[in-house]
């Protein structure tokens, strides 16, 4: 990509907000995903990273975090696979000893114009990579998730707005709302807080395989901030809900969009 989406701010000062807290990431190769782990890893927690196929970018992510004095363990696969889930998790616990923090922010788009040229194969693949997984991912976690923990789902504005043609994306992302704020009753009471971010554009890998070069020149100029979000932008919303700042937080949905108004 060029420019390189930026995964850092220099102007970040960690505090130590994740210590000793064991945090898995899915979509951590690149992306926003890249950059929560980093800063995840930055205010001291253990990152367990899942990428499905991309070995140099989850490479970079890997030394990215090392440099930053971070431990972290990657894991390549399919997240709408429920046995890989399981397994997974269960390589996060036999390496850290338990979860405190489940980040579910992986997801796939494909851009159709007319809602008849969404195939069955489609819909399925959309629908298992951005809430199936979500499904595997929190029952395959949770007996290893103390009181106190917390998961964090990545939603999009377009959960909020629609999008003509992201028509199964869309879904998806509204279905993950939904997901949020009723598992947030759900695990109220075992005090596991669950809560969601809902980015608005932001200059990730998954823009330039997914839209037309010249859909990608224009890409973010319309928010009120005439611009993309960087992924550095972004990944402070789940450091803020992955730790005690957000202690009484949850079923809710953070919008770093641009300055685009959802009331969601």
């Amino acid at each position: 990509m060029h420019p390189q989406p930026q995964s850092e701010s220099p102007d970040y000062k960690a505090a130590g907000k994740l210590k000793n807290k064991v945090a898995i990431v899915t979509g951590a190769d690149s992306g926003i995903g890249r950059a929560e782990a980093i800063l995840f890893a930055k205010e001291g927690a253990k990152v367990m990273g899942m990428y499905l196929n991309e070995h140099e970018d989850a490479a970079d992510s890997q030394r990215l975090i090392k440099k930053n004095g971070g431990q972290c363990s990657f894991l390549a696969g399919d997240i709408g696979d429920e046995e890989f889930c399981r397994a997974a998790v269960g390589q996060c616990v036999k390496k850290f000893g338990r979860i405190d923090i489940l980040v579910n922010n992986a997801g796939e788009q494909q851009v159709k114009e007319d809602v008849r040229e969404i195939s069955r194969e489609q819909l399925e693949q959309t629908f298992r990579t951005n809430i199936y997984s979500m499904f595997y991912l929190v029952q395959a976690s949770l007996d290893h998730m103390p009181a106190g923990s917390a998961i964090v789902n990545t939603t999009s504005v377009t959960a909020y707005r629609g999008s003509d043609h992201l028509l199964d994306y869309s879904a998806t992302k509204g279905a993950i709302v939904s997901f949020t704020r009723s598992l947030a009753k759900s695990l109220a009471k075992k005090n596991i807080r669950v809560n969601a971010v809902a980015p608005g554009p932001v200059w990730t890998p998954l823009i330039t395989s997914t839209f037309p070069q010249d859909d990608i020149a224009e890409f973010g100029s319309k928010t009120a901030m005439e611009r993309p979000a960087e992924p550095f932008e972004i990944a402070p919303c789940y450091v803020f809900l992955a730790s005690s700042d957000s202690s009484y937080m949850t079923g809710q949905v953070l919008h770093p969009n641009g300055g685009e108004i959802v009331n969601g």
